[in-house]
């Protein structure tokens, strides 16, 4: 009877639909420089493997996008019929100096689009870095903490939390993470990737 038991919870198992999460993101989400084996999805999805869950992780990010990108080619992406979105953009807004009414009117458009499907989202902020005033950091830094709450995603700050202060774990010349970066962004992100997928 034993055995039977063990070898039923075995085949449910193994017949469970694998997961998907869609990393929806700019050149930070898609690994900007890195080979493909090294960026931001492919790692976590590694990680994810490691640790036993059975997924896997699609890389949706365009170098150079901004919110208004995204917000474009979304309901096409989502023909990928992920289970779980992680949502990385906002970062060439404010590279571009974009009003931050706009990112943020942006990013909620894509949220209750998530919503909608009832696609389980973590939502991956950004904090101003351009020098751009505080004016604009103040209503930049407010977009992602007031969208976590408004439709109670898992929230990560910064996505680059560890990285951006960090010379020797970004490429040569600009902000993106090199290989050992997307690292510390994946183990620094994973506890809210978990939690996701419980959702």
């Amino acid at each position: 009877m034993l055995f039977f038991l063990v070898g039923l919870v075995h085949a449910v198992y193994a017949s469970a639909p694998q997961k998907k999460i869609l990393c929806y993101g700019d050149s930070l989400t898609a690994g900007y420089g890195l080979p493909y084996d090294q960026s931001f999805p492919s790692q976590l999805e590694k990680k994810l493997r490691a640790m036993g869950y059975d997924i896997t992780v699609i890389n949706a990010g365009v170098s150079g996008e901004t919110t208004t990108g995204g917000l474009a080619r979304l309901d096409w992406t989502l023909r990928q019929k992920p289970d779980f979105v992680i949502l990385e953009l906002g970062a060439n807004d404010m590279l571009r100096d974009i009003p931050p009414t706009l990112t943020r009117e942006n990013l909620d458009k894509m949220l209750a689009i998530l919503q909608e499907k009832k696609i389980p989202v973590l939502l991956a902020g950004m904090k101003a870095t351009t020098g751009l005033g505080k004016k604009y950091d103040t209503a930049f830094d407010a977009i992602y903490p007031a969208l976590a709450k408004k439709y109670h995603t898992v929230y990560y700050p910064f996505f680059l939390q560890g990285v951006w202060d960090k010379t020797s774990l970004r490429l040569p010349g600009n902000i993106h993470p090199n290989a050992k970066g997307v690292g510390v962004i994946v183990d620094g992100i994973l506890p809210d990737v978990k939690k996701l997928l419980t959702q």
